[in-house]
């Protein structure tokens, strides 16, 4: 059975006399110059109507029923046909969404099969080394309406990835655009929507619109300030270069955005994963436009270069909520900034989705449950405390609880919570807040950080009198915290009597699951793995990384997982604290059934396949380098982005 399409619209119907020459010409002429499909453009001259070019479409071998052809071939029964047809009309899905949903077959046996019957090749996206510039030639727009993806180029025709081959009007539209003859090939539904946003990248947008936005700078007054008031350039290349640095970072889960001038080149940067990528850009002149307009979008002082400035301002990318923390440094070669993105349109994610293991969320929801005490979440800059508190709190959240925040910044809104922004400039800071929260008669309090003496004083007396607390302290690990209390002269009484629990935290990435293999580990891991599991043969553990694939960009990690350990404050521990034996703190803790030391719960996550053993060793020569008093890269001690939860430039 000859089921491919051999031909585009217009030829076939010209082909079958349906059409002149003549006509369809003029139907092309009308479709450039309105934008519209060619059968629209036919049925507007009135040279055939909408029915009979859908009849004609219909009127072809490829559409022998699908459901009777899977059935012939024993891929699902009579009786699985026909609760795939019911579930299309109720859902109006097409019959592969159907079949696949209901779990009758795999999308992988579906595409095999409808490869075979269309006569056309299956490419996996997954492995398929994109062209970028071939991928380009089919604009954004009409990938995502016609769900396609340009492949490959020769001289008389290109392959184009088609989520259904069988559709006429999109090889007629995409030849027209295109130029060129169409050669179809089929391609995941699931694996072109996940991938889309990384096929169009906004880097080569921004290039363009930089040398455009050079242009303009180069043609106007030296007065960019004055300048970037202005219609013409607020509203054209500046506007444009930041919708798609913005687009791009948030198509590629970007965590934060900088723009670093330099002498002779502007670098544009982005934190994906915990790890900086690089788009250097020739046209710096361009910085301090683009600067100015970020600064008028976050309310700042655009005429003040002299001193940072922290702001923020909120967008809507992809429709998808945005809020975006602004902060400005004064550098060298003008200012620096650096801006946080918060994808509102997430949600707060539960306990489980922060990646905090379940034994890890077994304990520490049981130590929520208590009616009063005080629970540290601990970890350096950019750990995820402030995901792992907000969990916390939206699982606490219930009418019978009044809970009250204070947060420098705010960064999501909860309902029924009252939520307190911290203002220093006024005097409102987290000591002050505090003691006022306690006559608000309060269940459940979050102080956003303990920062000081008196905030840890008066959340500990908090604790004491009846009321749950939640907090966060910039340490290292679970048992440095313990000590730390003590050595902000904090009584140890109150401590042991108070404390119940310090949840200490890191962020690992990832494996990629789609490049994911099994890897040996080299000589001196294998002594590191010994020296860890005490003794246990490396050679027996089995561990996995990526080896790198267009859907993780080639770095064999997508995403990251919190790793966390878990200190309760009970028994010989609480004795230790009563008594401020800070020697003594450190050997109990190790004893304590329930708690197991973060390198080791990160070993875990290697032996499991979650994450790779490189990222494990990194994670364990922090902590030796935080013991050691020694400065950690991507902490406090280097410059920060807005925000308590933010990662640090490298």
């Amino acid at each position: 059975m000859d089921t491919k399409p051999k031909m585009r619209l217009g030829d076939r119907l010209v082909h079958e006399g349906l059409l002149t020459e003549e006509e369809l010409q003029e139907a092309l002429a009308l479709q450039n110059s309105d934008d519209l499909k060619l059968g629209e453009a036919i049925a507007q001259l009135g040279f055939m109507t909408e029915k009979q070019i859908s009849d004609c479409v219909a009127d072809q071998p490829q559409q022998v029923r699908i459901g009777d052809l899977m059935v012939q071939q024993k891929l699902i029964t009579n009786e699985q046909l026909s609760q795939v047809l019911d579930e299309q009309k109720r859902g109006g899905k097409r019959i592969g969404e159907a079949v696949v949903q209901l779990g009758f077959l795999s999308e992988e046996v579906f595409l095999q099969f409808m490869s075979r019957w269309l006569e056309v090749p299956l490419v996996n996206l997954r492995n398929f080394q994109e062209n970028e510039e071939v991928i380009q030639r089919i604009p954004e727009s009409i990938a995502r309406r016609f769900n396609v993806l340009a492949l490959a180029e020769g001289d008389d025709a290109i392959l184009v990835g088609m989520t259904d081959p069988t559709d006429l009007f999109a090889q007629d539209e995409l030849g027209r655009i295109l130029d060129k003859n169409i050669k179809p090939a089929l391609i995941s539904a699931t694996d072109l929507e996940r991938n889309l946003d990384r096929y169009y990248r906004k880097q080569g947008e921004i290039v363009g619109y930089a040398e455009e936005l050079s242009d303009e700078v180069g043609r106007t007054t030296n007065d960019l300030d004055q300048m970037m008031q202005t219609e013409m350039l607020v509203d054209a290349p500046v506007v444009k270069i930041l919708n798609s640095i913005f687009t791009d970072a948030i198509r590629v889960k970007a965590s934060d955005i900088h723009i670093q001038p330099g002498e002779d080149t502007l670098r544009i940067r982005k934190r994906i994963d915990g790890v900086l990528y690089e788009q250097v850009i020739k046209e710096h002149q361009i910085a301090p436009a683009l600067i100015s307009k970020i600064k008028l979008m976050a309310g700042l002082e655009i005429s003040e270069k002299r001193l940072p400035q922290d702001g923020r301002f909120n967008m809507k990318i992809d429709n998808k909520n945005i809020d975006v923390r602004v902060s400005t440094m004064p550098i060298q070669n003008g200012e620096s900034v650096v801006m946080r993105l918060l994808d509102h349109s997430k949600g707060i994610m539960s306990l489980s989705e922060v990646g905090l293991s379940q034994v890890i969320v077994d304990q520490f929801t049981k130590l929520l449950s208590r009616p009063h005490g005080m629970l540290l979440v601990v970890g350096p800059t950019g750990s995820g405390k402030t995901s792992t508190l907000y969990a916390a709190i939206n699982r606490l959240n219930t009418p019978s609880k009044n809970i009250i925040t204070i947060e420098d910044p705010v960064e999501f809104k909860l309902p029924r919570i009252n939520q307190v922004q911290i203002k220093t400039k006024i005097g409102l800071d987290f000591t002050t807040v505090l003691r006022a929260i306690l006559r608000q008669d309060p269940d459940i309090i979050l102080v956003g950080e303990m920062r000081d003496h008196e905030t840890a004083s008066i959340a500990i007396r908090a604790a004491l009198t009846g009321h749950l607390i939640l907090s966060t302290l910039h340490t290292n690990d679970a048992v440095s915290t313990a000590i730390r209390l003590l050595e902000m002269k904090l009584p140890g009484y109150a401590v042991a009597s108070s404390l119940l629990g310090i949840l200490s935290q890191r962020l690992v990435r990832r494996i990629c699951l789609d490049c994911r293999e099994e890897k040996m580990p080299d000589e001196p891991q294998q002594q590191w793995l010994e020296a860890m599991t005490r003794g246990e043969p490396a050679d027996e553990i089995i561990l996995w990384a990526g080896k790198g694939c267009p859907n993780c960009n080639n770095t064999g990690y997508n995403g990251r997982i919190a790793v966390a350990e878990l200190l309760e404050v009970n028994g010989d521990l609480a004795r230790a604290l009563r008594k401020e034996d800070v020697t003594a703190i450190p050997e109990i803790a190790r004893t304590v059934p329930t708690f197991r030391p973060l390198h080791l719960a990160a070993l875990d996550y290697a032996r499991q396949g979650v994450t790779t053993l490189e990222e494990v060793i990194r994670l364990s020569s922090q902590e030796e380098d935080e013991e050691a008093g020694k400065p950690v890269k991507n902490k406090e001690s280097l410059q920060e982005v807005p925000g308590e939860e933010t990662e640090a430039v490298v």
